[in-house]
């Protein structure tokens, strides 16, 4: 099983079609990158919200990534509407890579269920070309988990510690049916069984470029 590390990345645009869905699927990530990588930029987009959602969307950011440089681009596009506002998706997302020189790239699978969530994937693919697009998991009613391919494994302080911040990030979602600790510990711990650890979030990559580094030669 190959690892990759993700120290060395310096620059992440994470692209989000709703507030909630970049940090329920890989509110695990964004952690761990602000630990393992303090002073990396991040550059949040959002597609749609209301101000209520937008707030808390940007309070959420600050707490999932704290000690980045973080920047939000954030936008009021219809909820569940994407499609039909095709070109100005488009015009965020290449606004995006033009921006920020990307080494990773945060977006939805393109065979999410939601059509706002397949735009931005099927986008984020055609404006980052040299950058590392891994396509981030989303539970929902619509029962369109897929088979990842790429998994990162948390340990349990930071799987609860995600947990903890949806709920005192986002607590308009908090009437929801599906929003509690089952969903958000029980795909965590699926998906860490199939990586052998305890929890992980799962991702979808497909495409890489494997560099093997020279080794460095001793002429002392």
């Amino acid at each position: 099983m190959l690892a990759l590390d993700l120290r060395g990345v310096r620059a992440v645009v994470a692209l989000a079609a709703h507030p909630d869905d970049l940090e329920i699927a890989a509110g695990g990530l964004l952690l761990t990158l602000a630990a393992a990588a303090p002073g990396v930029r991040v550059h949040y987009v959002l597609f749609t919200g209301s101000p209520e959602r937008q707030l808390e969307a940007q309070a959420a950011a600050w707490a999932f990534l704290p000690g980045v440089r973080l920047t939000m681009a954030t936008h009021e596009l219809p909820d569940g509407r994407l499609p039909a506002h095709w070109g100005s998706a488009k015009e965020i997302v290449e606004a995006a890579a033009r921006e920020v020189p990307a080494e990773l790239v945060l977006a939805p699978t393109r065979d999410d269920a939601h059509q706002d969530h397949r735009t931005v994937a099927e986008l984020a693919t055609t404006a980052f070309r040299d950058a590392l697009v891994l396509h981030y998991e989303i539970p929902k009613w619509d029962g369109d988990l897929g088979r990842p391919n790429l998994y990162l494994p948390l340990d349990e302080p930071t799987a609860r510690r995600k947990a903890e911040l949806l709920h005192s990030c986002f607590p308009s979602q908090k009437g929801r049916d599906w929003w509690d600790d089952e969903v958000f510990l029980g795909l965590a711990r699926l998906r860490g069984m199939e990586c052998r650890s305890r929890y992980a979030e799962a991702f979808t990559c497909h495409k890489a470029v494997l560099q093997l580094q020279p080794t460095p030669t001793d002429n002392s």
